[in-house]
């Protein structure tokens, strides 16, 4: 069957490796969204196991629009009641790009109308609505002449593990910081550092990539969940699968933060995902401590004006660059930001970059390799 995923601007090419590891094939990055296919097993274990998606979509039905009427006719003449009894309840998001409708919402209620109307002529009932806390999630997607309904088969997003007790000051999303070690190409086979580490969610997600642990690990619920057609035997299966390959970190990962407020938080969220054993998190300032290793990687998202102020952010980052220049060769460092000329301001030469979103942050990841006699280049 085909299935979508969907994962943030900049994540779609790891995306789509990701999931060709897992098992998926005909797999096509798109804007924001990987489309692949595969059975029953994979989507479930693609929920369980993926890092890098925010949730999973199953097509049910894809057709042509040429006027706002055949928005209903589509839905109406789909076979709910093969996903969904009268007694369920369903709620409907929408992505709305048409000429046919000049209301976002709209096409909604129309397709809410088109399920009910379905449901009433066989039954006389009608599965009723909940937008909270829905039994099955459907997605309507438009673009142009094209309208696709969909089964959500995730509905709470990837994003939010479950392992989090705690956030700081401008939180990085889960997905993000996984997305951010991807592209980097850390495998967990070099020791791994984050001299700002926040709240922890960074060095918490190389924790669970070092040690196999499954990010569906920390998740009690899925929308497949509530589906007709749920396999609770092979859902069984897949997270003993998954489970069966943890193992212990091969390497260590550090975080370390200047505030005593985000150590404290820090460590609460990786003694809540279990690898206390795996990350130690420790105060210090980056700018004046020494790594903890002779050689690794460095990952950082420090602080920049749109999130957290600075007094004079452009002579932060060049701090940041000298002390990665000259206490750091050996190491290869990345550094996510959503300020560039504070990027331009650190002096290093990067040697990869990529465009990515935190939030509505436009962001540019950067990475240097800090091999003896690095030089400073004109921004």
């Amino acid at each position: 069957m085909k299935i979508v995923a969907k994962t943030l601007y900049g994540l779609e090419g790891v995306l789509a490796d990701e999931l060709t590891a897992l098992g998926a094939t005909s797999v096509k990055a798109g804007n924001r969204a990987v489309v692949f296919e595969g059975n029953k097993s994979l989507l479930y274990r693609a929920n369980y196991c993926s890092r890098l998606a925010l949730s999973f979509m199953l097509p049910v039905n894809e057709y042509t629009i040429r006027k706002p009427s055949d928005l209903y006719d589509g839905a109406f003449n789909l076979p709910w009641d093969n996903y969904l009894d009268a007694s369920q309840t369903f709620a409907i998001t929408s992505v709305v790009t048409s000429k046919h409708f000049t209301h976002s919402g709209y096409p909604a209620l129309v397709v809410k109308d088109a399920i009910a109307d379905y449901f009433r002529r066989r039954t006389s009932k009608r599965p009723s609505v909940d937008s909270r806390s829905p039994d099955i999630q459907i997605n309507l997607h438009i673009s142009h002449d094209r309208a696709t309904l969909s089964l959500d088969s995730t509905v709470v997003p990837l994003f939010k593990r479950g392992y989090r007790e705690e956030q700081g000051v401008a939180p990085l999303n889960e997905v993000l910081a996984a997305g951010v070690i991807a592209l980097s190409g850390w495998k967990a086979d070099t020791p791994l550092t984050d001299g700002m580490c926040g709240s922890g969610t960074i060095v918490a997600e190389a924790g669970l990539i070092a040690c196999n642990i499954a990010p569906g690990y920390f998740r009690r619920n899925f929308g497949f969940m509530k589906w007709k057609d749920f396999d609770e035997s092979l859902f069984r299966s897949v997270k003993f699968d998954a489970e069966k390959k943890v193992r212990k970190s091969p390497v260590p990962v550090f975080g370390k933060d200047i505030s005593d407020e985000a150590v404290r938080i820090a460590r609460s969220n990786i003694i809540a995902c279990g690898l206390s054993n795996a990350v130690e998190i420790s105060k210090a300032d980056f700018l004046t401590s020494v790594p903890e290793t002779e050689s690794g990687t460095i990952i950082m998202n420090p602080p920049y004006g749109q999130r957290i102020g600075l007094l004079d952010q452009n002579a932060f980052y060049r701090e940041m660059g000298s002390r990665l220049k000259h206490f750091y060769t050996g190491h290869k460092a990345w550094i996510l930001s959503g300020d560039r000329e504070c990027l331009q301001a650190v002096g290093l030469k990067t040697f990869k970059k990529f465009d990515l979103y935190n939030g509505n942050i436009e962001c540019r990841l950067h990475g240097y390799d800090l091999y003896q006699g690095t030089k400073k280049i004109q921004a």
